[in-house]
């Protein structure tokens, strides 16, 4: 254990030594362990299970299972290296969480594409079942998009707006941003089996409730590629650049034969970091898609206000299409403008 403590940051070990009192007392009390299961994906043969494990009060649903104020979702504790087994395909996957308590591990299955489901159980809890997505072999295309003005109106990264989206606002006071949704749904009619995938910067604590908003607002249901806001082994802060990438060269990795858009918006560092990622893997990059923040919003984001207006405009990158419009809509019109709209067409 000692070993283990001189390689992590002091910033992570006087966190650590924080938790395990309030852990340890919380237990003494009475408290056990709940798993909140995150949506997982896979490919025949392995799949990804991703959760975290939670310390509740017995008979209390946890609150990051429920509809809560945002700064109830991070007023929780987490169970430390907690030991928890997987059920799958009919086999028993036993593992332990990360120092944050959050599941992530990749298990052998040979579960058919499509929707399916996994059991996931901790110490002292109720079993509990995670989705996962099979993408089939055969898929050739698939999305990634950020969330933060991509998908939801949060004015990030201006700190005192972040925080009041993220600590105070009630989730169903949050805003969709218009034509989001029917563009991803579009393109997954027109390319049957695409998987979808949202990768944010936000921690995980808030993904039970990014998910809701999801679903309340129909964008495909997908996995959420998340982080953790603490400080880290080797700094006190994570570097969401740094998460960005590793998760996109992961899905690289994981599924070979998929050509991805990558969508996101020119409110933060989205275009720095796919342009980045094209340059490294443009064989695998379909398309960008940046959606135009408006004067107003960008300026709530802590930028300035670009000239020459926010028209739609397409252009050639590196080899890549790169398309940019202030909203689903304009998006929607330059993809199927560019012919890369449907199965055939340029994105697969």
């Amino acid at each position: 254990m000692a070993a283990v403590s001189e390689v992590l940051h002091r910033a992570a070990r006087i966190e650590d030594a924080v938790h395990e009192v309030v852990e340890g007392w919380l237990r003494k009390r009475g408290w056990s362990a709940t798993v909140v299961p995150y949506t997982g994906y896979g490919a025949p043969g392995w799949v990804r299970v991703m959760g975290r494990i939670m310390v509740r009060r017995p008979g209390k649903v946890p609150s990051s299972l429920g509809k809560v104020r945002g700064w109830r979702r991070f007023a929780t504790v987490s169970a430390k290296d907690a030991p928890f087994v997987v059920e799958v395909d009919g086999h028993r996957h036993e593992a332990r969480a990360d120092r944050g308590g959050v599941i992530d591990t990749v298990v052998k299955a040979d579960l058919a594409p499509g929707w399916a489901s996994v059991r996931i159980s901790a110490e002292g809890g109720e079993p509990v079942e995670a989705p996962v997505r099979i993408v089939d072999p055969s898929v050739r295309f698939g999305i990634v998009s950020d969330i933060d003005d991509t998908v939801m109106v949060t004015h990030l990264p201006r700190p005192l707006l972040a925080g009041w989206n993220t600590f105070v606002l009630d989730e169903h006071a949050r805003a969709a941003v218009p034509g989001m949704a029917v563009l991803y749904e579009r393109l997954v009619n027109a390319n049957p089996g695409t998987p979808v995938f949202y990768l944010s910067t936000g921690a995980w604590n808030v993904a039970p409730a990014l998910t809701r908003f999801l679903s309340r607002h129909l964008y495909p249901a997908g996995p959420l590629l998340l982080t953790d806001w603490g400080p880290q082994k080797d700094r006190i802060f994570r570097s969401g650049r740094q998460h960005k990438l590793a998760a996109l060269d992961r899905l690289v990795t994981e599924l070979p034969g998929v050509r991805w858009l990558l969508v996101g918006d020119d409110g933060q560092h989205d275009p720095e970091i796919y342009a980045q990622f094209a340059a490294k893997h443009p064989d695998r990059v379909a398309a960008v898609a940046i959606r135009h923040l408006s004067p107003t919003q960008t300026v709530l984001a802590g930028g300035l206000p670009l000239p020459g207006g926010r028209e739609p405009v397409a252009s050639d990158q590196s080899g890549q299409r790169w398309l940019s419009a202030p909203d689903g809509a304009g998006l929607w019109q330059l993809l199927a403008g560019a012919d890369l709209t449907q199965t055939g067409g340029g994105l697969v």
